[in-house]
């Protein structure tokens, strides 16, 4: 795709390898639910692209509910400060909950999530990110389904954002510093 929105410096990931890991992780989902119906529990609102073609990949059973959190981290400085502001619909309890999340950087936000949803005493609780971006991370996350491991560039598309916008790419992009304001080198 050449047509790239003002700010994309780079295509990181295109659409065909997005296409084809979501295929390769509804498989593995699907094994290791094998006789299960899991809750997909999405993140909102990073999540919502990866999660609508994902569970299309699934070939289990499974049930749908979101949650959504506001984090007082910022990109300067991650406080592991947040706050639901929407929550299950559903209860948990007993139940195989495989947690969906747009990107774990971090791992402060998806550490307070893991400890709320653990204290609603789930039968079991997974871990399922589109990306991985492993160099920020702060809070060791048991993740165990993973799509990409990204470098600690700002990375936007297939929804991420960066100020409620780009999250309509149909790829991910990595996002000028001189847009986010970050400067990285």
């Amino acid at each position: 795709m050449s047509d790239k929105p003002e700010g994309i410096v780079e295509i990181l990931i295109d659409r065909e390898t997005i296409s084809g890991r979501i295929e390769e992780l509804g498989r593995e989902i699907s094994a290791a639910y094998k006789d299960r119906t899991p809750l997909l529990v999405g993140v909102l609102k990073g999540c919502v692209l990866f999660m609508s073609d994902l569970v299309k990949e699934i070939t289990i059973p499974v049930e749908m509910d979101f949650i959504s959190l506001m984090s007082y981290a910022d990109a300067h400085r991650p406080s592991g400060a947040a706050r639901i502001t929407k929550d299950l619909d559903c209860v948990i309890e007993g139940r195989d909950v495989l947690l969906i999340e747009g990107i774990i950087d971090t791992g402060m936000t998806a550490g307070y999530l893991l400890r709320n949803l653990e204290a609603r005493r789930p039968k079991s609780i997974r871990v399922c990110t589109f990306l991985d971006k492993e160099a920020r991370r702060i809070l060791r996350i048991p993740i165990t389904f993973r799509g990409f491991k990204v470098p600690d560039r700002f990375v936007v598309g297939y929804g991420l954002d960066f100020r409620q916008l780009y999250r309509n790419l149909p790829y991910i992009g990595i996002l000028s510093d001189a847009i986010t304001g970050l400067n990285r080198y």
